[in-house]
């Protein structure tokens, strides 16, 4: 299950939370080392944006529970499809139709 995160952490001033932001990287790179996060990405300012690749909605809410005791955040979070799969879908979708 791929889903879509984006960070908007808490409005306090940067230069406090500078050294926890430092430790966010090494807590993510085992998600990322298992390919559980698959792209991760700082958004201009503060927060960040990642792809997540789950089993199932209980690891995603454990990865943003680690998440928000180490960066106290708001969490958009978007479901998403993987691509191999869309394309099948609109094959078969266009297939049904006899129209190419």
């Amino acid at each position: 299950m791929l889903f879509l995160v984006i960070s908007t952490p808490r409005p306090e001033r940067p230069s406090e939370f500078a050294a926890t932001r430092q430790k966010f990287w090494d807590w993510i790179a085992p998600y990322q080392a298992k390919r559980i996060c698959q792209q991760i990405h700082p958004r201009v300012g503060r927060g960040a944006v990642a792809i997540f690749d789950v089993p199932d909605h209980a690891l995603l809410h454990r990865i943003l529970n680690e998440w928000a005791d180490l960066i106290p955040a708001h969490f958009d979070t978007y479901p998403l499809v993987d691509l191999a799969a869309t394309k099948a879908m609109l094959a078969d979708q266009v297939a049904a139709t006899g129209l190419n």
